[in-house]
């Protein structure tokens, strides 16, 4: 009995002292809350899947550019304008990862506001969001913006803003953001892109804001000189330690653009584009042995991911788009210029003649994803010069030249060994020779427009961000690009223009799917335009 009455009383005293931690013990140890959720985790998610496009824009922009090319079918929609390769899903495909990597920045942004110590954080979820939901509306118009986000506060049929709207409150958020980061305060950790750095992400919001305001170039040029001049002097990027770029990791987080180009199929059959060659080809760009080479002779060769090609100038040739291996009267054996193939007998790979990019420079799975350049800032800069807007004292001819020396420049950065290439590393060295004999043409306000945009379309082109180089030559109309022409294409054998709105949203949100598709003038299509391209 008194060894029961001790256990007895070890019990009572047991159970007395805890009843007052039942919420910790019934906690579950795997389960987080916003109390312990470290929210700068977020940051590096959100980043993470706005760079990781992979084939969202390889199937489509990267071709519709004609930066790149492919007779493999699975590519038709962009090489060709024809359904194919889950053409459905990767219509969608942009809206559904980009409002998911702004939803991350919108989390974070609502763990922290009232958290004055990281209103750093705060600020840069801010940026983020901006620059994802820029992406959003540019590919397809009008929008959820007001209302976007807003599940957890019930809010789950947003209505579509109109882009007209859009932009003004972009760029008033954006401001807001820049405004309030201060150096004095937390920096953010887990951050992919700088690392925390305050000061460079003023310089990205300021470059953000550069690239915002000329997409209302044709359509509010008040406004758009106004904010170029507002990001000029609020300080934008100045050297290529600037550039925006998120980095990947294949052990946990492969660059799935690096991935999908290394899909046997892709790998053999994805190549630059013969516009694209020709255009750089032209001037004897240096740059070409840097970004191309042409693979070792016969089909295993073109296969073998461990052999590096030959990427002497000379040899360069580009894929024309708009072809395919089918033997009819679109086979790339019909073009006038064919190479012929590559190898002989069971060893032949067809277009194995044609410039792929290299290997080593692009193919790196956990090379990075880049967002935003110096490149592309200068080029920009060069074109507020161009119109006469206030954006300093350099001359439009000098930032055009730190322009594509930057973008050459830029190739060092994909990855350890496209640092250490001495391709890359002559093709930077000579790029003051090529600007000495290729300088702005200033003949006239349209042939120096032309030839700013042609080598912003480069830039964004040799860095992979053909989003942008999508969105910049609607905006500009350089380069001039001829469609193709293949049967039963999608957009009436003209370049895409417009993505049209995500299959689902007529079902999940028919009643204000049903206002904003009314609201397109040429409904929702690939032919519509947004509304800043005109």
């Amino acid at each position: 009995m008194k060894k029961l009455g001790y256990i007895f009383t070890i019990l009572t005293v047991f159970f007395t002292s805890c009843t007052d931690k039942f919420d910790e013990i019934n906690t579950d140890p795997n389960k987080t809350s916003a109390a312990v959720f470290n929210p700068n985790y977020l940051l590096s998610q959100s980043q993470f899947e706005y760079g990781n496009t992979g084939y969202s824009q390889l199937l489509f922009q990267s071709m519709w550019t004609q930066t790149l090319a492919s007779t493999f079918s699975y590519y038709g929609n962009g090489d060709k304008y024809v359904a194919s390769g889950s053409f459905v899903a990767y219509q969608g495909r942009v809206h559904e990862e980009t409002y998911r990597a702004a939803s991350l920045s919108y989390e974070m942004m609502n763990l922290v506001k009232d958290k004055p110590e990281m209103s750093n954080l705060y600020n840069v979820g801010t940026i983020m969001k901006v620059l994802c939901l820029a992406r959003i509306t540019d590919c397809y118009g009008d929008v959820p913006y007001s209302q976007a986000l807003k599940a957890k506060e019930g809010i789950t049929s947003p209505k579509y803003d109109t882009q007209s709207s859009i932009y003004p409150a972009m760029l008033t958020e954006l401001d807001g953001a820049i405004t309030a980061l201060s150096t004095a305060k937390t920096k953010p950790t887990a951050d992919l892109i700088y690392g925390g750095d305050v000061a460079k992400w003023k310089k990205f919001g300021y470059s953000l804001m550069l690239r915002l305001a000329m997409r209302l170039s044709k359509v509010d040029a008040a406004a758009a000189k106004t904010w170029a001049e507002k990001a000029y002097a609020g300080g934008v990027f100045t050297s290529v330690d600037d550039n925006a770029k998120v980095l990947t990791d294949n052990a946990t987080n492969g660059n799935n653009t690096s991935g999908a180009l290394r899909v046997p199929d892709d790998y053999r059959e994805v190549r630059w584009s013969k516009t694209f060659i020709d255009y750089m080809k032209a001037t004897s760009d240096p740059r070409i042995s840097a970004i191309a080479e042409v693979a070792q002779a016969g089909y295993a060769n073109n296969t073998n991911q461990s052999l590096a090609g030959d990427n002497s100038e000379s040899v360069q040739i580009g894929l024309p788009n708009g072809y395919d291996l089918n033997g009819g009267a679109t086979d790339i054996a019909k073009h006038p210029q064919y190479p012929g193939a590559s190898g002989s007998g069971a060893d032949v790979a067809r277009v194995g003649k044609y410039s792929r990019p290299r290997t080593s420079i692009f193919l790196d799975r956990s090379g990075v994803n880049f967002i935003m350049t110096y490149a592309e800032t200068e080029l920009l800069l060069a074109e507020a010069k161009v119109k006469g807007w206030n954006v300093g004292a350099t001359t439009a001819a000098d930032h055009y030249k730190n322009g594509v020396k930057a973008a050459a420049a830029s190739l060092a950065q994909f990855n350890s060994t496209a640092a250490g290439d001495a391709s890359v590393a002559k093709a930077v060295a000579a790029m003051d020779d090529y600007l000495t004999k290729n300088p702005l043409n200033t003949s006239s306000t349209e042939a120096s427009l032309k030839q700013i945009n042609e080598q912003i379309w480069v830039a964004t082109g040799i860095t992979f961000n053909f989003i942008e180089s999508w969105s910049n030559w609607r905006r500009s109309g350089y380069p001039s690009l001829t469609p193709v022409v293949y049967p039963n294409g999608f957009s009436n054998g003209s370049i895409p223009r417009r993505i049209p709105y995500k299959s689902t949203e007529a079902s999940y949100n028919p009643e204000n799917y049903k206002v904003a598709v009314a609201a397109i003038s040429g409904g929702d299509t690939f032919t519509a335009r947004v509304w800043w391209d005109k």
